[in-house]
């Protein structure tokens, strides 16, 4: 057991036979764990795999491993968690999961190598294919979608993604360097501030640097106006779907409202190079400037979002739309607002605690239709909380210095950094070698997490439904193709 951002030697992970792998595994899914990263790390010509699983109800992180050859008994089956993990798995080390139930790359290549890509194919009278990608209609990036329908009805959604896929995780074994900060920041580019801090909080446990109380708030601070930034947009973006214009107008403009705010504490607007290891890079001369801005952006934030509830032809568009069910979401281990939707009350802020979260906490927003409209006002919720948490650590920010330097990295330790970005679950794993380099560096974008969980919602519903269900989603594609 460790705790989150808590490093340990790497000699004291329990590699363990690959029965008792399984049934660690199986016993923590069966009790309510979450599945925060299962990955391979090769060494000595075998794949060692690993294992992070988080339980909740204790707050701690489990780390365990195995070592395989060419295949093993796969665990999707019983814990359908872990369908996508085992699926990158055979992907980027040809090991294969036996048993696995539609085993193909996630990201269009095996081994390093370009493949081809088979579909699941739905046979019967009246059904057809629609295929929609890899080039949308908008400003977006890429990803192919398949679905099989009858009619109008989609009876499944196949998602097929790699389009980014840059190999970021491969260019960051050997470092830190002084590139690596900038592919954190660009991991997913709407995601800056949660990837910049889980990389931070990672490094400060591996070279044991203290981060002042003023340091960690300015972080909670610009991760809070990254979220507000993003769910604005969305309910803005949810309203242009159904044609509701007044809210899409409005919550656009309020969007940048939000991060112009974060362009006023570090320059940038996205947030790059306000997060530093040992610290920030940017600090607040004058908290007044940023209440006011607050203030005058949350005040327009309720008019807009208020619309929305007060529309009836809104809400009928909302309701009872790409519904998932909160069984289907603890099976599929959806995280953020995705899964909080469905009435699992998962939040890294209140589960596994770090920086100011450790002393500032922010409820939990849950809804439990888990449709686009609990999408939505789960959403809304977190907004308002948001806000709340805003107006408190500006008020009371507390003196010191914005940074430290770190030392060197400890050699031969293990670390895991979670943190609750808006999307969700945020993961970082770092493994360094003897030198203190990192040896492997694992990332698991929220998105990885629920992808699967847009395609469970639009079975059964018309397709003309896929651009409100996709947005209510808003996954990140970059995020998934690492």
């Amino acid at each position: 057991m460790i705790s989150n951002g808590r490093p340990i030697p790497l000699g004291e992970v329990p590699v363990v036979p690959l029965p008792e792998f399984r049934d660690r595994f199986l016993q923590a899914v069966r009790a309510g764990a979450h599945i925060s990263a299962v990955f391979g790390h090769p060494a000595d010509g075998r794949l060692t795999l690993y294992a992070v699983i988080g339980q909740a109800a204790d707050g701690v992180l489990s780390v365990f491993a195995t070592e395989v050859a060419d295949g093993y008994p796969a665990l999707t089956l019983v814990a359908p968690q872990v369908h996508w993990f085992e699926r990158e798995l055979w992907e980027q080390w040809s090991v294969r999961p036996e048993g696995h139930p539609w085993l193909k790359p996630i990201r269009w290549q095996k081994g390093g190598e370009p493949c081809v890509m088979d579909y699941f194919p739905v046979r019967g009278e009246e059904v057809h294919e629609v295929a929609v990608g890899p080039v949308h209609a908008g400003v977006i990036e890429p990803g192919h979608f398949r679905f099989q329908c009858h009619g109008e009805n989609v009876f499944h959604l196949e998602v097929s993604l790699g389009y980014q896929h840059r190999g970021v995780e491969r260019a960051l074994a050997g470092g830190p360097g002084q590139r690596t900060l900038h592919q954190i920041e660009t991991l997913a580019g709407d995601t800056t501030i949660g990837h910049a801090t889980a990389y931070a909080h990672a490094l400060e446990g591996l070279t044991e640097t203290r981060v002042s109380a003023r340091a960690h708030a300015l972080r909670g601070i610009a991760l809070e106006l990254e979220r507000l930034a993003n769910h604005t947009g969305d309910l803005g973006a949810l309203a242009n779907d159904v044609g509701y214009l007044p809210t899409a107008s409005y919550c656009g403009r309020l969007r940048g409202d939000w991060l112009n705010l974060t362009a006023l504490l570090c320059g940038n607007r996205f947030g790059r190079s306000l997060v530093r290891v040992g610290g920030v890079g940017f600090d607040i001369a004058d908290p007044m400037p940023f209440l006011d801005r607050i203030e005058s952006a949350a005040d327009d934030v309720e008019v807009a979002v208020n619309l929305l509830w007060d529309t009836p032809s809104v809400m009928a568009r909302f309701e009872e739309t790409g519904r998932l069910s909160r069984e289907t979401a603890i099976e599929l281990g959806l995280v953020g607002p995705a899964a909080r939707a469905c009435g699992v009350e998962c939040d890294v802020r209140h589960d596994f605690p770090t920086g100011i979260f450790k002393f500032a906490h922010i409820p939990v927003a849950a809804a439990s239709t888990g449709d686009v409209f609990a999408r939505a006002f789960v959403r809304w919720l977190e907004i308002q909380r948001s806000i709340t948490f805003l107006r408190e650590q500006i008020q009371q920010l507390p003196g010191g210095e914005i940074r430290s330097t770190p030392g060197p990295m400890k050699p031969n330790h293990v670390v895991v950094s979670l943190v609750e970005g808006w999307r969700g679950e945020i993961c970082h794993v770092a493994i360094t070698d003897s030198q203190g380099r990192f040896a492997a560096y694992k990332v698991v974008d929220p998105s990885f997490h629920n992808w699967f969980g847009l395609a469970m919602a639009m079975r059964g519903q018309p397709i003309s439904d896929f651009p409100l269900c996709n947005k209510s989603f808003n996954l990140s594609y970059c995020g998934h193709d690492l």
